[in-house]
């Protein structure tokens, strides 16, 4: 059966002047327009399609691909704005409907606004929501400290960044632990930083621990060598600074100067750091 909202592999099972007829199971024939049907496509050939309704709220198959299906989070811009509520380019031939029911705040032309793509169980139609509180649970599930995960960065606070953590939570990443510029709709791997007691989870960028710290020695024993031995890097330095040379934190690349440091490497002077020669 042809499920909507998604990519399908289906049967071709007839040919017309406009296109092809897929086998939709229950759904019966959908049309691939021909703009859509592959070259030498014949009967009985499988092709692999995204079903969506058209104007006339009847099923139809395109190749191409959406910037987001049925069940994502993306990041979508709005195209017009009608009575029925707002409508955002999604990557397909029809625009993709908000109703102003499912808008907060209200939705306004060209700006663009992280949504999550559903189906009406009424109309059957595939349809968009700025209200993602409802999709996201808020019992903590089975996240560790440490453990890696998928973000999509939203909207950022007094804090911090809120982020939608493997598309099932909330998260926040504070904005003192973030050195690098983010953006909104942003897709980026970070980790679990901590579960708290009211099932809020903080997150970061980097891997805790000694685990990043060992990362970041090398880096920085290789930036020293093609800096000529010298780098003018102390503890007054700014965090964005260390960021922008090495990738992390200040706090991370204070642990990793220690532990270089102990092994005799470098020598830490008033200006900067040097690499010990041998």
């Amino acid at each position: 059966m042809a499920e909507i909202g998604v990519f399908n592999n289906l049967r071709v099972i007839k040919e017309v002047d406009f296109g092809v007829y897929l086998d939709g199971g229950e759904h019966e024939e959908i049309l691939l327009p021909r703009r859509y049907v592959p070259e030498n496509c014949k009967v009985d050939d499988n092709i692999r399609v995204f079903i969506y309704l058209d104007s006339e709220d009847r099923f139809i198959a395109t190749t191409e691909t959406p910037y987001a299906m049925v069940g994502d989070f993306a990041l979508l811009k709005v195209v017009a704005v009608e009575f029925v509520g707002a409508f955002l380019d999604w990557g397909l031939l029809k625009d993709l409907l908000v109703p102003f029911g499912e808008q907060s705040p209200t939705m306004e032309m060209d700006k663009s606004y992280i949504v999550k793509i559903y189906v009406d169980k009424k109309s059957n139609r595939i349809a968009a929501t700025t209200r993602l509180d409802r999709y996201l649970d808020n019992e903590p599930g089975n996240f560790h400290a440490g453990q890696e995960v998928e973000l999509l960065i939203c909207n950022q606070t007094d804090i911090g960044y809120k982020a939608i953590i493997n598309g099932t939570h909330w998260g926040i990443l504070y904005s003192n632990e973030v050195f690098q510029p983010l953006t909104s709709g942003q897709k980026i791997t970070g980790y679990i930083k901590k579960v708290r007691s009211d099932n809020k989870i903080d997150l970061s960028l980097h891997k805790p621990g000694h685990e990043r710290v060992d990362d970041i020695t090398d880096t920085i024993l290789n930036v020293l060598k093609e800096q000529g031995g010298f780098i003018s890097v102390t503890d007054k330095s700014t965090p964005e600074t260390i960021y922008k040379l090495f990738g992390v934190s200040k706090k991370t690349y204070k642990k990793a100067i220690g532990a270089i440091y102990r092994k005799r490497l470098i020598t830490i002077e008033n200006d900067g750091i040097k690499l010990m020669s041998k």
